[in-house]
């Protein structure tokens, strides 16, 4: 089937309008992880933003990551992990998605984006974390590291998977966790949500063997 490509040279995006050019390349990426990351300072005050950038960076030890823009104007989230260590990210689903950006509007430090927002905090197991009581995934992690990217001031966010707290039927035999069956919605640009629906699972790619499709 022959599909028409529209081409873009590094100059034609260059000369992008500003807006058009941040949509176009943060969509480029395809669907992306977008969650909640809840944060506290060591007054209690609760901070919420949306991150559309997490990413795994190993299961041994566990680690995740996700990247932060430049620290030219105030970032409340990345205080707040600095000054306390701990954070969370929570996955969002389609009951409070809405509520979810909302989040990623510029409120002043002393408002809370949960009260603002309508969403609900929670601390469990570990009382340094806080949660989004909403969310049936939630990821405790523990600030390991932050990690400076020259060429635009971006900088990468390493955290410790502490504790992990994982709607019931969503994990299989072998660990694997169906996010569809949680409901978690994918991210797409910037303002961009999707639903997700498992198609299949395919075998570990061997050499000189087809990978088959997995009943679970």
């Amino acid at each position: 089937m022959n599909v028409k490509q529209q081409y873009f040279s590094r100059s034609d995006i260059s000369f992008m309008e500003k807006h058009y050019r941040t949509h176009f390349v943060n969509s480029l990426g395809g669907f992306k992880s977008v969650c909640l990351v809840a944060s506290a300072n060591n007054k209690g005050n609760l901070n919420l933003a949306v991150f559309n950038s997490i990413v795994h960076l190993g299961a041994d030890p566990p680690l995740m990551g996700c990247i932060l823009r430049p620290d030219s104007v105030e970032r409340h989230t990345l205080d707040n992990i600095l000054e306390t260590g701990y954070y969370s990210f929570n996955h969002i689903q389609q009951s409070f998605y809405q509520a979810a950006h909302q989040a990623s509007a510029k409120y002043p430090r002393e408002v809370s984006e949960f009260e603002a927002t309508g969403l609900h905090s929670e601390y469990k197991n570990h009382s340094s974390i806080p949660y989004v009581k909403e969310s049936l995934i939630q990821i405790g992690l523990k600030f390991v590291d932050r990690i400076l990217i020259p060429v635009n001031g971006t900088s990468l966010l390493i955290g410790s998977i502490e504790e992990v707290y994982v709607h019931g039927d969503s994990i299989r035999p072998d660990g694997f966790i169906e996010l569809s069956t949680a409901g978690t919605m994918a991210g797409t640009g910037l303002d961009g949500y999707a639903e997700v629906s498992k198609i299949k699972r395919l075998s570990y790619a061997k050499p000189g063997t087809m990978c088959r499709e997995l009943d679970y």
